[in-house]
């Protein structure tokens, strides 16, 4: 199989030299037409592709982000990589992305192909917090900005919904709506603990309102559902009438067991609230209350922050938590 054809190869069908070739790909408007279009259908007719990174690298600059993510089968992560596409695209950058599926050693490995590829900075939602091969690559001069509301500021730049506000919003919600006994139901992940530690702050202050959790093995809707059989098969007594999911995934998962339950009506003795807002929320089979994550205004400040965050100009790294919002569907009734 022949190799890819370079720039002289193009030069050379064409009749021209390499300047003029350049010329065509970065600055057209200098050619003269036939000569462009001459030099455009000798590109066309042997398949010349631009480097596009050789060429950053040889101006010393580079218009390429990568982005990792806990798991593109979440829709969050899918709609907040959506974002950062079109805020990124305004700002002259273009996306890479990439998913961790939770596992660090595979978010290692893409933080090492994108600094090989010599991204212009990293955007990360962390499988478990900074680490220190994040730390090594931010202090050789890569930008990096991380989705994480507990990251330290003298190390990073970071963006994220406040999370323990979230938490304290879900269960105030419950509360007001006269539920006493709540579940908190999520994976193990550490970016879900303020959700948690939210929930707990509001049941600490209200006298005979119970909270206990309920582990996952991950924030699908498969773990929600099985999750959900596990609650309808205790003794009425010993259910929740509330369930706080840590993410609207499990949410749904939940309420799809909960509903085909003979003895438990939902939303009347078990209410649900989710987080994220994800597009299914509002359509599922119960419209789902649910904490709302502004995904377009966490990746404009991402990216605000990616174009701050340079060696060549100091600054305080900014922790920007951007305040959560309840939307209130029909999963939540008022029984008080």
């Amino acid at each position: 199989m022949a190799g890819p054809v370079g720039i002289r190869e193009v030069a050379e069908r064409a009749g021209v030299s390499i300047g003029t070739v350049s010329n065509v790909l970065n600055k057209p408007e200098i050619v003269a037409t036939r000569t462009r279009e001459l030099v455009q259908s000798v590109i066309e007719e042997l398949g010349f592709v631009r480097n596009d990174l050789a060429r950053q690298l040889k101006m010393g600059r580079g218009k390429t982000l990568g982005m990792i993510v806990l798991s593109v089968a979440n829709p969050f992560f899918a709609d907040l990589a959506h974002a950062c596409e079109a805020a990124a695209e305004e700002a002259g950058y273009t996306v890479v992305l990439g998913s961790s599926d939770h596992l660090q050693a595979r978010e290692e490995r893409y933080m090492d192909l994108f600094e090989e590829q010599r991204v212009s900075g990293m955007l990360i939602t962390p499988t478990n917090g900074a680490t220190q091969r994040m730390k090594s690559k931010h202090n050789r001069g890569m930008r990096m900005v991380l989705f994480d509301a507990l990251a330290d500021e003298s190390e990073f730049c970071s963006v994220a919904l406040d999370g323990l506000e979230g938490g304290k919003l879900a269960v105030s919600h419950l509360v007001e709506t006269g539920r006493k006994r709540i579940a908190f139901v999520a994976g193990a992940s550490y970016l879900i603990e303020d959700r948690w530690e939210g929930a707990n702050w509001v049941c600490d202050r209200n006298p005979g309102v119970s909270l206990e959790r309920l582990d996952t093995v991950d924030q699908s809707v498969a773990a929600g559902h099985a999750t959900g059989l596990a609650i309808a098969e205790r003794p009425p007594e010993e259910r929740p009438d509330a369930i706080f999911a840590g993410t609207d995934q499990l949410a749904i998962g939940l309420m799809q067991a909960l509903v085909l339950t003979k003895d438990i009506d939902v939303p009347r003795d078990i209410a649900i609230i989710g987080y994220d807002d994800i597009d299914y929320a509002a359509s599922a089979i119960i419209p789902l209350t649910t904490i709302r994550q502004p995904t377009d205004a966490i990746a404009r400040e991402a990216i605000r922050l990616i174009e701050a965050d340079s060696q060549d100009v100091p600054h305080d790294h900014e922790r920007i938590r951007l305040m959560p919002e309840l939307i209130v569907r029909a999963s939540t009734p008022n029984v008080g």
